[in-house]
């Protein structure tokens, strides 16, 4: 509430002040509102409310609905304010529509899928980079701008740092219901992350075969026990609205092979590549099954690896590829039963 109350309360309405007096009246009211709620509710952790990112014509709306309250007195002012304030709070809960992003986290992975009505968040990897200081605020950022504040599946692929690098920082930063770890050993990262979930009493598991997300399942396609981590990836499939999606973390083609031995699931609609890119998965006979209609490469630019690999894009050449690295951010959005898809740039 804090940083909602400061970012589109306060700070325009300090600039419109210097440039209007009118506007000093509304200021010192804001002021001494947020002053004593925030010093009340600071420490109650109930009270920590999310709030998401709004437009601004809400934004202009709340400043002249509450700018006639203070001049005219009239009630029915402060009834809207207060109105737009619950639309914007709590309009996330009557959302029917389903989005799943696929962030820009550089030269890692990081997922996110919302259901309906925000019934579950969950979360598949997390990005790291030790060379991007911002990346840790930028992802507490994006997800309280959805009006995310708790995650009900944190769904790590492999131990690598560039798929759990912020593992602890969101477990730190948010709610978080149950982490779910692939199979194999815990590396080092893993230990540490599992230290900071005992401590926090939040339930992990690992080499598990499926998740409830809402109304749906979230399979992880599970075949054997590698002697790499990468192959050790869990590898997520799911159905949400009939609309095929599969998470490949860092599985490489020998687990791709064993997918296809294993598991009957052809013609999907969206496809994280496995590996950014690389060329030790995404072989052409897998991708030929897979028969994706949409590609998500999840990449850095410039990267030092030369990922994507211009064989793994030669055989996604019947697909419509999309690179966070060219693309930022990708989204896609299930809404009246329709995939729409939308990108913000790096």
């Amino acid at each position: 509430i804090s940083a909602f109350f400061v970012c589109y309360i306060m700070y325009p309405l300090c600039f419109l002040s210097v440039l209007f007096d009118i506007f000093d009246k509304v200021l010192y009211k804001f002021s001494y509102v947020f002053e004593i709620v925030n010093l009340k509710l600071n420490d109650i952790s109930l009270f920590r409310v999310v709030f998401p990112k709004i437009s601004i014509i809400f934004i202009i709306a709340i400043y002249i609905l509450y700018y006639l309250y203070i001049t005219k007195r009239t009630k029915i002012y402060l009834f809207f304010t207060i109105t737009i304030f619950l639309y914007i709070l709590f309009n996330k809960y009557i959302d029917s529509n389903i989005y799943i992003y696929f962030m820009d986290v550089g030269q890692g992975d990081m997922a996110v899928i919302v259901s309906k009505n925000f019934q579950n968040v969950t979360v598949i990897d997390t990005g790291g980079d030790i060379n991007n200081k911002y990346l840790k605020n930028n992802i507490k950022i994006f997800l309280h701008s959805i009006g995310v504040s708790k995650i009900n599946n944190l769904i790590l692929s492999h131990g690598d740092f560039d798929h759990m690098g912020e593992a602890i920082n969101l477990v730190n930063n948010f709610k978080v219901e149950k982490v779910i770890f692939n199979c194999g050993e815990y590396n080092d990262l893993e230990k540490e992350l599992i230290k900071v979930l005992d401590k926090k009493n939040i339930k992990y598991y690992s080499c598990i075969k499926d998740s409830n997300i809402d109304n749906n399942k979230l399979y992880l396609l599970q075949t054997k026990e590698y002697d790499n981590e990468n192959d050790n990836s869990n590898v997520i499939y799911t159905e949400l609205e009939g609309y095929k999606f599969m998470f490949m973390g860092d599985a490489g083609v020998d687990k791709e092979k064993d997918i296809l031995d294993k598991y009957n699931i052809s013609n999907i609609d969206v496809l994280k590549v496995g590996h950014h890119g690389s060329k030790t998965s995404s072989s052409e006979h897998f991708v030929d099954e897979m028969n994706p209609r949409y590609s998500v490469i999840s990449v850095g630019k410039n990267n030092r690896y030369g990922h994507p690999n211009k064989e793994v894009l030669d055989n996604l050449e019947n697909t419509k590829i999309y690179r966070t690295d060219q693309d930022g951010s990708i989204m896609f959005k299930i809404k009246n039963n329709r995939l729409k898809i939308e990108t913000c740039g790096p």
